[in-house]
């Protein structure tokens, strides 16, 4: 109730054609003006002209449909950057902006389904781009989707993963390739309806992917004896939804709805204005009385969840929840993590203390830089693990924070967790983070992890009158994986020192507007926990510096 969906109907003209209308669904790719943009007005036209009815409805921020206005009134983020925005917070609630763009296409079926001039038996799907993702969602989940022509998007995780990487939230489905689910499963989980998969030739989507997922889909249909329910088009152009694409999506419905195997042809067509085109009356339904967004939903099921988590904490068994906060995040025990195998490449001598250059390889493919500081005179008992979110030189200057603790007459190892320091990838680190998404896995255990190789390891490569415990440090964002890991082994660290980093995830889903990169969480974890849950674990232990807010 009060999530306004903006939408236009294209009819055909009942004094020449008479009703009812098969209905088809149009979902926008991520075009700006999203209902208004010219192919999909088009396609709905040709769609009407040719004896079919259809609905073409605003994506969440796209078109009048921003969920996130600023001080002006008027958006300020659109598309695949506020799609991700929004993803930030849907994960940490166990949910995906995939989820409300499918909840959207279903009720647009019902409401193609409740008008009276719409068949409700024959309803079609057809979208490009981000409109070819949600298609691709709703004829996998909907069965009363009959046919669909999903356009360029269906190319299959091993091509997009070696080519583009992962694209935005909504393309990011959690786990699904640890329980065996690719592009081509969209398609074979709806067989034998027809399918159209529409590509093109010079796509950033891999067109080779794209022939192989069809491939999969063929076989399969064949085996069923309807080989002539699922075809490719393949379009000699760049990413698009030209005329080529929309005349095969157009006679792909034309023959599954209306029985009517026939060539289409597009003819020249007028189109709205985006004026003509709006359907509120200031241009945004955020300003329409009453009005939801999906930061609303989210937040309202937030303020559910820390309810029942605050209960749980306060009266259930904590090692059920710890065990439960281990696999949300993907940490595996100490005893069954990997020995890593060191490197040691040089030394340097400094007045008063040693530097040995390391690397630590505690997985095939993973490399974790190194630097060990060993001070001429050990007099401390306790050894230091260090961590920044700039790596492991930001404090390794003269006179900077690691020499005062060395000088005070400790072993300090600084570690570039991976995704930090000389291990930072070019560009984003958001491909590592959903590439290991759909694995199931979060980049906030698997640094937990190598906080946990590289804690042993200082602590067993100590020298004879080698220190008792290990003291944890860790400055900005990698204080999130620094918490997770001294929470799950208390009895590997002595103390941690967290500095600047984020207090709270439930903050992020009240300050609407984040500015948390998906490396720093956990899928689903606010349905069991929040950071201070765990901080709350280590006690006396645990000492908070400058904690940190999601920033808007």
């Amino acid at each position: 109730p009060k999530h306004f969906v903006t939408a236009l109907l294209f009819l055909p003209d009942a004094d020449r054609i008479e009703p009812p209308y098969p209905g088809v669904l149009v979902p926008c790719g991520h075009a700006r003006s999203a209902k208004a943009s010219d192919a999909y007005q088009t396609v709905a036209a040709l769609l009407a002209l040719n004896g079919m009815a259809a609905l073409v409805f605003d994506p969440i921020d796209q078109g009048e449909r921003s969920q996130y206005l600023g001080d002006g009134g008027w958006p300020e983020l659109w598309g695949t950057r506020a799609h991700s925005l929004l993803g930030i917070g849907s994960t940490l609630l166990g949910r995906n902006t995939a989820r409300f763009e499918i909840f959207d296409g279903m009720r647009a079926i019902d409401y193609l389904q409740s008008r009276p001039e719409i068949d409700p038996e024959q309803i079609g799907c057809t979208g490009n781009s981000g409109g070819g993702t949600q298609t691709s969602y709703l004829m996998a989940l909907d069965g009363r989707i009959k046919a669909a022509a999903p356009s360029c998007y269906l190319c299959g995780f091993p091509a997009l993963l070696n080519t583009i990487g992962p694209q935005d939230a909504e393309q990011n489905i959690f786990g699904q390739l640890a329980f065996g689910m690719d592009h081509a499963d969209y398609v074979m989980m709806r067989a034998p309806r027809p399918v159209l998969i529409c590509a093109a030739t010079e796509d950033f989507f891999d067109i080779g992917g794209a022939w192989e997922t069809f491939r999969y889909c063929k076989r399969l249909y064949t085996r069923l004896g309807f080989a002539e329910r699922v075809d490719l088009l393949e379009n000699d152009a760049k990413h698009n939804y030209n005329v080529i694409q929309r005349e095969g999506a157009a006679r792909w419905m034309a023959r599954w709805l209306l029985d009517a195997d026939k060539p289409i042809v597009e003819p020249a067509v007028k189109l709205l204005t985006e004026e003509e085109s709006q359907c509120t009356p200031e241009g945004q339904v955020m300003l329409l009385p009453g009005a939801r967004s999906t930061y609303d939903l989210n937040e309202e099921y937030e303020n559910q969840l820390a309810t029942r988590r605050a209960e749980a904490w306060k009266t259930g068994d904590r090692n059920r929840l710890l065990a439960e906060v281990r696999r949300l995040a993907g940490i595996r025990r100490l005893e069954d993590l990997p020995r890593p195998e060191i490197e040691t490449l040089d030394s340097v001598q400094q007045t008063g203390y040693q530097i040995e250059k390391l690397v630590l390889r505690p997985e095939a493919g993973i490399a974790l830089p190194a630097l060990r500081f060993v001070p001429e005179e050990l007099t401390s008992s306790t050894a230091v693990l260090y961590l920044h979110e700039d790596g492991k030189a930001a404090d390794a200057s003269p006179g900077g924070p690691i020499e005062r603790l060395v000088q005070q007459g400790s072993i300090v190892l600084a570690v570039d967790l991976r995704g930090t320091g000389q291990t930072r990838p070019t560009g984003s680190e958001g491909k590592d983070v959903y590439t290991a998404y759909p694995l199931g896995r979060s980049y906030v255990g698997l640094r937990a992890e190598d906080i946990l190789i590289s804690a042993r390891h200082l602590k067993e490569q100590a020298p004879t009158n080698r220190p008792h415990e290990v003291r944890l440090i860790a400055v900005g964002h990698v204080g999130i994986p620094a918490l997770h890991a001294a929470a799950m082994e208390t009895g590997l660290f002595g103390s941690v020192k967290l500095v600047r980093s984020l207090a709270s995830w439930s903050v992020v889903i009240h300050s609407r507007l984040v500015r948390v990169p998906a490396a720093q969480i956990v899928h689903g974890a606010l349905k069991t926990y929040d950071l201070p849950d765990l901080a709350a674990t280590l006690e006396d232990r645990l000492t908070v510096e400058q904690p940190a807010d999601s920033k808007p």
